[in-house]
């Protein structure tokens, strides 16, 4: 079962995920953390732990404590988390934001709202 960090500052985009993972009975050990900073304690005390790190993290490009960017670019530094699948999602379309999520080194970049279904299947693959 693939495991997913979703990080989000919309308690409504959270709740959205979680109820689409449970509604579609989706297999998926989904963690929605509100804060880039909650996001990466829970990273570390998996790593200390021992534990893989998740097949994906996707985090919101605009929060106002802290950036999907500023996330993306700190995961990118740290060894621990080389491997992890990082993306990026916003309601926006715009070119600017999907080109800021892609130099930040996000893997890709996903629009809202998430077709959790499609992400899962294609982390099967």
């Amino acid at each position: 079962m693939p495991t997913l960090f979703y990080v989000d500052d919309s308690r409504d985009d959270l709740f959205y995920l979680d109820y689409i993972s449970r509604k579609q009975q989706i297999d998926v050990d989904l963690f929605c953390f509100s804060t880039a900073d909650m996001a990466l304690e829970a990273l570390e005390a998996r790593a200390a732990e021992g534990k893989a790190v998740p097949d994906l993290l996707i985090t919101d490009l605009y929060m106002p404590l802290d950036s999907g960017t500023g996330l993306v670019l700190s995961l990118r530094r740290d060894v621990r988390f080389k491997s992890m699948q990082l993306a990026i999602c916003s309601g926006s379309d715009a070119d600017e934001d999907r080109a800021r999520a892609l130099e930040a080194g996000a893997d890709f970049y996903l629009e809202k709202p998430l077709d959790l279904a499609a992400l899962i299947l294609n982390l099967e693959v």
